[in-house]
């Protein structure tokens, strides 16, 4: 574990992880990266089942976890069984945040909810995950990011004309609830801080809300306009030029110049000074009229020459443009390695794991990796001794397997 050399945002703020898989737990990675003591219940045994999922390394623990467990302490608790449960409220009384993505019912159902613990712990902030919110028809319905990104609006725009709808290969639903659920937090310490007597209250996260938040103009467009968005394929409805192209050397690259300025240097970086200065495409709206032609413009251009060619070109002219990237690029790229975008830590085997920093970065008390994601129950004996049980009483729970 590194030795604490600067203070950060989050200091002194403990957070119980009741979560399993990635919304909740992703909410917790980003809350102990900048200073929480997050403190990850876990099932007895093999605890949250994303340790085994996808790659695996040679102790048979996945690559994603050593990432997704940083920071968090692990204690087990068998949730149900009622003396579990009881180790779990105990350590909820005394903390200052609850991060769970169970359907809607269960910690009640367990005797854990907020008006459960409401007497103990007044203050105590629920940062509640789901798939579709703790209240309406549909808030007892199972909901991982697949469904819900669909119900969201999100998969329909996703893709090209006339085909299936497409899911990036990421669980990306569960990453941006996870990411309003930090900011939900945030909030609501913020407001407790205040001294406005506010006290605890509960984030309410829905997953299909949270990409439902990324869906920019569509409703007003919609309502005002009655216009439904589709699925534009590489491009964007509606801002032209800005899509993807293939190059000499069958890599793609991806250029935005549809900024009025910027368009007409592209055009010029091209040898076009006939259509950089035609009236007809001096705005968006004359460009989006003509985006068949101006795209064809643009394919030619860059299916002539290279990526790297086509790059430097356009660099030379100020216009946005750049590779499309994979991991390997990535690790590689000089640019990632200054902006300190990998870490690097120590395995138990003795070998060390790069791992993604967290963003976002903060000059006066920036987030930084303590230890990577660690063994199941590693802090199970520390921390019940702490709210108050003896050796005896923990050495029982384990024989009963309600810890």
């Amino acid at each position: 574990m590194a030795e604490n050399s600067t203070g950060r945002p989050l200091d002194g703020v403990r957070v119980i992880e009741l979560g399993q898989l990635l919304a909740g737990p992703f909410a917790g990675t980003m809350l102990a990266y900048f200073g929480a003591e997050v403190i990850k219940v876990e099932p007895p045994g093999e605890g949250d089942p994303i340790r085994g999922w996808r790659i695996l390394d040679e102790s048979g623990t996945a690559y994603w976890w050593r990432s997704l467990g940083r920071n968090k302490k692990s204690v087990t608790a068998n949730l149900r069984s009622e003396a579990g449960r009881a180790v779990a409220g105990r350590l909820m009384a005394t903390a200052d945040v609850v991060i769970e993505n169970f359907k809607p019912g269960t910690l009640e159902k367990w005797g854990l909810g907020p008006e459960d613990l409401a007497d103990d712990n007044p203050d105590l902030i629920f940062a509640r995950i789901s798939g579709y919110g703790q209240d309406g028809p549909n808030s007892r319905k199972p909901g991982y990011a697949s469904v819900t990104e669909a119900y969201s609006g999100f998969r329909y725009v996703n893709g090209f004309p006339g085909e299936v709808p497409v899911r990036p290969n990421l669980s990306i639903g569960d990453t941006v609830a996870g990411i309003h659920a930090v900011l939900g937090v945030l909030l609501a310490l913020l407001e407790r801080k205040q001294n406005r007597g506010t006290g605890g209250q509960v984030v309410d996260v829905a997953l299909y809300e949270a990409m439902f938040n990324l869906m920019e103009g569509m409703i007003p467009e919609f309502d005002g306009g009655g216009e439904i968005r589709e699925p534009a394929g590489s491009t964007i409805t509606g801002i032209v030029p800005t899509n993807t192209y293939l190059c000499s050397d069958d890599k793609h690259v991806v250029i935005g110049a549809n900024g009025d300025s910027i368009f007409v240097r592209l055009m010029n970086a091209m040898n076009e000074p006939g259509i950089a200065e035609d009236p007809r495409y001096a705005d968006n709206p004359g460009r989006v009229e003509h985006q068949d032609f101006i795209d064809g413009k643009i394919a030619v251009w860059c299916r002539a020459r290279s990526s790297t060619e086509v790059i430097s070109i356009l660099e030379d002219a100020d216009v946005p443009v750049g590779p499309i990237y994979n991991v390997e690029d990535m690790l590689e790229d000089p640019h990632y390695q200054a902006r300190g975008l990998f870490e690097e830590m120590p395995l138990p085997d003795g070998s060390n794991i790069k791992i993604p920093a967290i963003l976002p970065k903060l000059t006066g008390t920036p987030g930084r990796t303590d230890w990577a994601g660690g063994a199941v129950g590693t802090h199970t004996d520390e921390l019940l001794a702490e709210i108050g049980l003896s050796t005896g009483e923990i050495e029982q729970l384990r024989n009963d397997g309600d810890i």
